[in-house]
This record gives C-alpha cells, sequence and structure tokens, in this order.
C-alpha cells in the first residue's frame, strides 16, 4: 500500500469564530460563508477520492480547530496526540481524543510540557517521515514525537524548516513515491535529498501544500501553473479552492487526519 493511499479521513466543521483563526500577518478575515464552501467542497472531494470521512461538528471555543492535522498525527499504526506550539489550540485535543480511538485501538500521548509539535510539520514519505523543526514545532517535541513514532515501528528524521516558512508542509508535499513538490525555499535547503523536486513558480508558493489522496493531487485554485507540472509529471490533479482558508495561513492537508 502507497504511503498516499487512504480509505479513511476525519474532519471538522469550521465554526463561525474560525474567521479569528491565528495568522502571521495582518490580512482581512476570511468570510464565514464562502470558508465553509470551501470546507465542504474540501469534504466531498475526499469523499469522491473514496474516503469515508468522520466528520466532526465545530467548535466555537477553538477558531483553528478545522486545522485537525495540527493537534494529532496518525499512521496505520495508531494515533499520537501531540500538543500544538500554539498555546490557544493545546485545548483542542481534548476534543480529538475521543475520535481517535473510535478509529484507532492505540491513541498515544507522549509529548509533555514544553514538547511542542505540530501535525502540519510532519510529512510521511516511503522512505521516512520527516519532522520540521518551525515556530511551532520545538526541538524537545521533535524528539517525543519521534520516539513515539518509533514504538509504532516507523522511522522519523528531525530536520530543520526554513526560516519565515510557518510548517514544514507548508512549503512541501508528497506527489507520488519519489516526487515532492516545494518551494524554492524548501529546494535550496537540501533536507530532501535522493527525491525528484518539482519547484512551485515565483508567486505561486502556497501550491506547495498539495495533497495527494490515492491517484489524485488536490491542489488551490490559485495555482495555475503549479497544476500544469503536476499533470506534466503524469499525475490527475483536481482544483480545489482555498482563497479564504488561505488567510488563516492554511492549506489542503492541514483540514483532514487521512490513514
Amino acid at each position: 500500500m502507497r504511503v498516499f493511499d487512504f480509505t479513511n479521513a476525519i474532519v471538522r466543521a469550521p465554526a463561525p469564530s474560525v474567521v479569528h483563526g491565528l495568522r502571521s500577518d495582518a490580512s482581512p478575515d476570511p468570510d464565514f460563508e464562502k470558508l465553509r464552501a470551501e470546507h465542504q467542497a474540501y469534504v466531498s472531494a475526499l469523499q469522491n477520492a473514496g474516503l469515508q470521512v468522520d466528520l466532526l461538528p465545530p467548535l466555537d471555543a477553538f477558531p483553528d480547530s478545522i486545522f485537525v492535522e495540527d493537534p494529532a498525527f496518525v499512521v496505520p499504526q495508531g494515533a499520537i496526540l501531540v500538543r500544538p506550539g500554539a498555546p490557544s489550540r493545546l485545548g483542542e485535543r481534548d476534543h480529538m481524543r475521543d475520535a481517535l480511538k473510535r478509529h484507532f485501538g492505540r491513541v498515544q500521548e507522549e509529548l509533555a510540557d514544553g514538547e511542542n509539535a505540530d501535525g502540519g510539520d510532519v510529512l510521511i514519505t516511503p522512505k521516512t517521515i520527516f519532522i520540521g523543526l518551525s515556530m511551532r514545532t520545538n526541538r524537545a517535541g521533535a524528539d517525543a514525537l519521534q520516539a513515539a513514532l518509533k514504538s509504532l515501528g516507523r522511522d522519523a528524521r528531525v530536520v530543520q524548516t526554513p526560516p519565515a516558512i510557518l510548517h514544514f508542509k507548508t512549503a512541501s508535499s508528497l506527489l507520488d513515491d519519489e516526487t515532492i513538490l516545494v518551494t524554492r525555499a524548501m529546494a535550496d535547503s537540501g533536507v530532501f535529498k535522493g527525491f525528484r523536486l518539482i519547484v512551485t513558480p515565483d508567486g505561486e508558493e502556497g501550491a506547495a501544500n498539495a495533497l495527494r489522496v490515492n491517484d489524485t493531487v488536490f491542489v488551490g485554485d490559485r495555482f495555475p501553473q503549479t497544476q500544469a507540472l503536476i499533470r506534466n509529471h503524469g499525475l490527475s490533479v483536481q482544483s480545489l479552492a482555498v482563497t479564504e482558508i488561505a488567510k488563516l495561513d492554511a492549506g489542503l492537508s492541514c483540514m483532514s487526519l487521512r490513514w
């Protein structure tokens, strides 16, 4: 089974408070109805790709809870509740626990206070699992997550995310067993030595957070040049709207946990 072959996903519906979610700049608040439509289209795309989707209810107390990939990490062998690097998101873990236990016989909670790790900093490839140190994942958290993955029989490697990039997967996504879509900064970092790299064109860096699901690559609709590069690589592309989601420094992988 390929690492991008999935049968299941967990997602969470956005709450109205999502418009006040975390962001790195003074960009305008997203439009809630448009963002909800983007999320619904995303869920439909996962279902059309053959996944059974567990849609969790909105959490108005946690504006960023739509991004379920950050407080947890899953592989077929089990799930891990991590500790998001943003203090306002720590409480999301308590609302993920029961959902994970519905699907996984093993749910670990290995990370302690001060050990911060976001799931958005973790990229699964056939060769290894990359854990990127970033603004949200520190060395203590990465080391603890690496140990938790080892207990599940999975090898992981801790690497440095290039400066000014929020999450490791903000700038990288797996396209096939040997190919990774990256920004120029990530390509220049040398992290992915041994992989074939497709570099996003200037001005389309946001496309690097694409999502391979079975035989389709989901790509933001604002990135036509990147879509063309992926199609030229021989892969099927589905364009999805991300205009409102992007206002919250987020992309396509953030909104689901997949296995």
